[in-house]
């Protein structure tokens, strides 16, 4: 069976953290989940600017997990300006199938739902509004656009089932 790479991004609290994890739970053994904000933040301990160390770091585990025939979930905000270049070459290195997915919720929902979360005291509208890049697709060739209108089961189902193509 071909390896899929899936790479999910989009804005903080836009869900994509939430989704990966289902996914990762639903594809079951052989799934790679590889979060952006563990990487940098729990990791490596650096700022998200460009050239930081995730971006090579994230491309190395993705290809790592390749190689040993998982499948790979990639996921977090993963900015074009700074991570494009990153994901353009894994796509293109990846040699398996490629689903790229960017949650396009809108910036009042995000501030919503990060206000759910237990770790919702770490930072807030303030640093979201700083953080918010509006539509920043990658621009691949098949790349989905994911709407607010989909509820967290459908965002999956919609992932799953073009998984099981």
């Amino acid at each position: 069976m071909t390896q899929r790479l899936i790479i999910i991004r989009g804005n903080s609290g836009s869900g994509k953290s939430t989704i990966a994890k289902r996914l990762q739970l639903e594809m079951g053994r052989g799934t790679m989940l590889i979060p952006q904000d563990v990487i940098r933040r729990d990791i490596l301990k650096t700022l998200d600017e460009p050239g930081n160390a995730s971006v090579d770091l994230i491309y190395e585990m993705a290809m790592f997990g390749r190689k040993k025939s998982y499948d790979v979930i990639v996921e977090g905000i993963l900015s074009k300006g700074k991570y494009g270049d990153m994901l353009k070459k894994l796509i293109n290195d990846f040699e398996g199938e490629i689903h790229a997915y960017y949650l396009d919720i809108p910036f009042e929902e995000t501030v919503r739902r990060h206000a759910t979360k237990p770790k919702a005291s770490e930072f807030g509208e303030k640093e979201m509004r700083e953080w918010w890049k509006d539509k920043d697709y990658l621009g691949v060739e098949g790349e989905t656009i994911l709407s607010s209108d989909l509820s967290e089961d459908e965002l999956v189902g919609v992932i799953m089932l073009k998984l099981a193509v």
